[in-house]
């Protein structure tokens, strides 16, 4: 069972990684740097909302005789999202290690948008976070990137995996 759930996360994962770097590249390559998208809006909320929930429910479905508890949904969930978010930043790392103005137009858009921020919201997180964001922000690297990719990804995935698992889940009939 447990083993079932897993090679079935491990699948849908990976083909989510594949088309979660696609997408990214395609932005990119459309003048939209993929880390300037407001968390809130990014699309693997969506992207990893259909893929736990094709992957619990082809659990559910074919292997558990259309039963899923809670943590089955979260566990399953878990190891798709860890799947898809670790191949993710590895694909996402050597694209931003080949393409060479990567990194260089993060640095600029970034730059561009915090010298545009509010007085009001410098004030508020602190003149002293503001300016060393602002210093360290050329020192900026794809392995820095690569780990803000991946750590975003698990927080979305924690929450589309709450959400999924609680849709999802369906008590055995008893008879």
């Amino acid at each position: 069972m447990l083993r079932s759930l897993a090679l079935i996360s491990i699948r849908w994962g990976a083909i989510a990684s594949v088309l979660a770097v696609s997408l990214m590249i395609t932005m990119f390559y459309l003048g939209r740097h993929p880390l300037m998208v407001a968390p809130f809006l990014d699309f693997r909320i969506i992207l990893y909302g259909i893929f736990i929930f094709f992957s619990l429910r082809e659990f559910r479905d074919y292997h558990q005789d259309g039963a899923l508890y809670f943590w089955q949904g979260m566990a399953g969930s878990f190891i798709m999202v860890a799947v898809a978010g670790l191949l993710g930043a590895l694909f996402f790392w050597i694209f931003g290690t080949l393409e060479s103005e990567f990194v260089p137009s993060y640095v600029r858009q970034m730059t561009d948008y915090l010298k545009n921020f509010p007085e009001e919201d410098i004030q508020r997180i602190g003149k002293e976070v503001y300016e060393s964001n602002l210093k360290s922000l050329p020192s900026t690297n794809m392995a820095q990137l690569a780990s803000t990719y991946l750590a975003q990804s698990f927080v979305i995935g924690l929450l589309v995996s709450i959400i999924m698992s609680v849709i999802l889940r369906k008590q055995p009939k008893t008879n």
